[in-house]
């Protein structure tokens, strides 16, 4: 679907792309090979949003799953506000994503066909709405792990020798 350059500060590249980062998944890429990356919205309650502007959350533990027709994701830990009144939410309740029916179907279809899995790998706020990307994931061996990790030492230790 194209998106339609607006003028102003939400449409003007020189002034960003209006993301607020609130979580990462650094384990994601040391874990799985990570392939399609979606951007989903998210369905949250009024405690929760006010949670993460605060800037609290947790995505290290969750996953994506697809339950009938729908993507939901599981176990993304969001603190209980602490300012809230006699309502509040469950910290790690299963939580809607809003996709497209036509990408439900094409992730159910890789999902079944590869056995892959559905990894949360950012959560993020974009003009004002809560954000978060998954990716589609393959799990990592031990010796990939061990190649992964002799890699990143080899470009560290590069980046400091040049310096």
């Amino acid at each position: 679907m194209a998106k339609k350059q607006q003028s102003g500060a939400k449409g003007d590249p020189k002034k960003g792309d209006g993301k607020k980062i609130i979580a990462k998944n650094r384990r994601a890429s040391y874990e799985y090979h990570l392939s399609d990356r979606y951007e989903a919205g998210l369905v949250l309650t009024g405690t929760e949003v006010k949670s993460l502007r605060t800037g609290q959350a947790n995505i290290g533990d969750a996953y994506a799953r697809i339950d009938g027709n729908e993507l939901y994701v599981y176990k993304m830990y969001i603190p209980e506000y602490e300012m809230r009144g006699y309502a509040n939410h469950e910290p790690r309740r299963r939580r809607k994503l809003l996709v497209h029916k036509q990408e439900i179907r094409k992730l159910t279809s890789k999902l079944v066909e590869r056995g892959l899995t559905l990894i949360p790998t950012i959560l993020y706020f974009k003009d004002g709405y809560a954000k978060l990307e998954i990716a589609l994931a393959h799990g990592k061996k031990l010796h990939d792990k061990r190649e992964s990790m002799k890699k990143k030492s080899a470009d560290r230790e590069l980046r400091r020798i040049v310096r």
